[in-house]
């Protein structure tokens, strides 16, 4: 297991495809779903150093909090309810350029403005979690965030992954 991260200048694709193979090699070997969700928002927020960064877990019919790293947050999220319950009823990932126009939005914290929120699969394809992620910024988050968190969230889960370009 690494100690540090190597993390690189420029743009936030060059970023990621520095990022994720650490990511894969800190979480290797490790099988508890709740260490591999901590230091995975911790690479996160130690790269990008975005508002808020974290886990919800799929338990019952709610999302509950699981790993993060930033300000306090929301416990409990009902399945459909704002964007982290929304993207889990869809089971898609879903991008909010500006969080006060998402119908419904949760607002955790008065300070987000964007959100990006991802669903982890269990082997069956089922939404085991979310990795939600927030910004102090308008469209913080893009396709390439897209492409790059579903690759972290592959990685979590320890699920087959297909290599971003």
């Amino acid at each position: 297991m690494a100690e540090n991260l190597i993390i690189e200048d420029g743009d936030k694709a060059a970023k990621y495809a520095a990022l994720v193979p650490q990511i894969r090699a800190l979480l290797d070997g490790e099988n508890d779903e709740i260490a591999r969700m901590a230091n995975a928002v911790a690479a996160l927020q130690q790269t990008f150093g975005w508002l808020w960064t974290g886990f919800y877990r799929v338990v019952g019919d709610e999302l509950v909090l699981g790993p993060f790293q930033g300000p306090i947050a929301c416990t409990r999220i009902a399945h459909g309810k704002g964007v982290c319950g929304d993207a889990w009823a869809r089971n898609e990932t879903l991008v909010v350029p500006d969080v006060d126009a998402f119908p419904g939005h949760i607002a955790c914290s008065s300070l987000s403005r964007s959100e990006i929120v991802v669903p982890l699969h269990d082997a069956s394809g089922k939404v085991i979690a979310v990795l939600d992620v927030d910004s102090t910024d308008l469209n913080t988050y893009d396709a390439i965030d897209k492409e790059w968190l579903e690759q972290v969230a592959a990685i979590v889960t320890q699920t087959e992954a297909v290599a971003c370009a």
